[in-house]
């Protein structure tokens, strides 16, 4: 089983987080990579990753820019650094040479070609700022009541997970436009 693990995310272009961490790449503690993540696997060295950091699906991290290639027969190269508590939505890149602060939420598909203050939450390509993080949180709390919050009963994690709590978390979604999930 491990062995077509490897082939099939081979094939999808993600290298294992330890061949990454024996290569150079530096990750603090608490880093979730969802499926389909790419780090740059030629420059991983390049790329700092802090404390508590989620990567959603088909995230792209890269340290080095081949543009240039044809061009100069040189590749530009530059480090990238992601800070605490950063959340880097589905499908999002982020480019050679940014620096990502604490406290960040990147949208997703979001192309991140400049750097990122801390407490900020950037959607877009480019993505641009477009509010403190700390003002979207307190937003999103404000939608949470006690019909549209489930816990983790209300996850795959849970081995009773039923079409039941699927169509609970529906109806939430129907009512209020969204529900929330441990």
């Amino acid at each position: 089983m491990k062995l077509i693990k490897r082939i099939i995310n081979r094939i999808r272009g993600e290298q294992a987080l330890q061949k990454l961490l024996d290569r150079g790449l530096k990750v603090g503690t608490n880093l979730t990579r969802m499926s389909g993540v790419i780090i740059d696997p030629a420059h991983c060295w390049h790329i700092e990753v802090g404390n508590d950091v989620i990567l959603a699906p088909n995230v792209h991290i890269l340290a080095h820019d081949a543009s240039t290639k044809p061009f100069l027969n040189y590749t530009r190269i530059a480090n990238v650094k992601i800070g605490n508590r950063v959340f880097i939505g589905a499908g999002a890149i982020v480019l050679p040479g940014v620096t990502i602060g604490d406290d960040v939420v990147i949208g997703a598909g979001s192309v991140v070609s400049k750097n990122i203050p801390s407490n900020s939450v950037a959607v877009g390509s480019p993505a641009k700022v477009i509010c403190a993080l700390n003002d979207y949180i307190a937003k999103e709390k404000n939608k949470m009541n006690a019909d549209n919050v489930f816990g983790e009963e209300f996850t795959l994690r849970n081995p009773d997970f039923s079409n039941v709590h699927k169509q609970k978390m529906v109806q939430a979604c129907e009512k209020y436009g969204q529900s929330f999930v441990e």
